[in-house]
């Protein structure tokens, strides 16, 4: 087996801090996780507006039964470890824990979205630029086999149509905290290059049209309270409609970590992160005023 890397956790407000570990060192991880080693060892917990304490109390026994450490110190959660995840449902903090974390030397694992908005997201990018940080941050939506199979039929769509559900967010924009996965599959699909978009907010969510150079368009319908992913993409030849299977979006993430930790190149560069964001930041932006803004 390879060297085991030592994994702190900064975050127990989502179910990615207990869902992680579980396919790390959990009886029934998978064989493709298995042969090349990760552990969770530690956790920081903070009181968070995502999770009261009894659901983070719930949490914290789950992690002690898999072996892991938990504290309430970010010293303590991060001295004996190889890499981190950043696992806080609430992107608010998000730039303020890289701060700390982004000076100790270690691979780095942001878990979506970047930020709350496009400032600080480029300032965790900054950040990530002048401390030569290895870090990568991304849904697990961006990796799915039926996306990527989409992306392989059609590999230049002149159009898509990308679909996922609205969360409601206890606090901030419920578009940067949840319509982040359907972002992720877009930006996937039609690559770098969006120039403006515009969003149409209704009863049953919003809808976002995107605008890229040569006439391409793509539209993201968010809906509230409907929780299938899915979409199509098109050229002029061919569509290649897909609908994703969500049992194992969780491993198909943690797989791109596991071997990122272990000295892959990440699987997006920082410049797709942040166009997600600055797309998240304009479409959070247009629902309040419908107009159409430049990013």
């Amino acid at each position: 087996m390879s060297h085991e890397i030592k994994v702190a956790v900064i975050g127990l407000d989502t179910s990615h801090a207990v869902e992680f570990p579980k396919l790390m060192q959990g009886p029934a991880r998978p064989a493709e996780l298995q042969s090349r080693g990760c552990r969770v060892v530690s956790c920081m917990r903070f009181p968070t507006p995502f999770q009261d304490e009894a659901g983070l109390d719930a949490r914290q026994k789950t992690l002690e039964d898999l072996g892991v450490r938990v504290t309430r110190n970010f010293d303590q959660a991060v001295a004996d470890c190889d890499a981190i995840m950043i696992e806080i449902n609430d992107p608010a903090p998000h730039l303020d824990y890289f701060q700390r974390c982004v000076t100790l030397g270690k691979p780095i694992f942001l878990d979506k979205p970047l930020a709350d908005n496009i400032t600080h997201g480029r300032r965790i990018v900054e950040l990530a630029e002048q401390h030569h940080c290895r870090v990568f941050s991304a849904s697990s939506l961006r990796f799915v086999p039926a996306l990527r199979q989409a992306c392989d039929a059609v590999p230049h769509p002149l159009f898509a149509t990308i679909y996922g559900p609205l969360g409601k967010a206890p606090v901030g924009s419920g578009i940067i905290w949840y319509g982040v996965h359907a972002f992720e599959m877009l930006q996937r699909a039609m690559g770098r290059g969006a120039i403006s978009l515009r969003t149409v907010a209704d009863d049953a969510g919003v809808t976002v049209i995107v605008r890229y150079p040569d006439q391409r368009r793509a539209i993201v319908e968010l809906t509230t309270g409907h929780y299938l992913y899915g979409g199509g993409l098109r050229d002029k030849q061919k569509a290649a409609p897909f609908l994703v299977d969500t049992s194992r979006i969780y491993a198909d993430l943690l797989t791109q970590i596991v071997a990122f930790f272990h000295g892959n190149p990440a699987p997006l560069e920082l410049t797709d992160t942040l166009e997600i964001m600055a797309m998240l930041d304009a479409a959070d932006r247009s629902a309040k005023t419908g107009e159409e803004l430049p990013l």
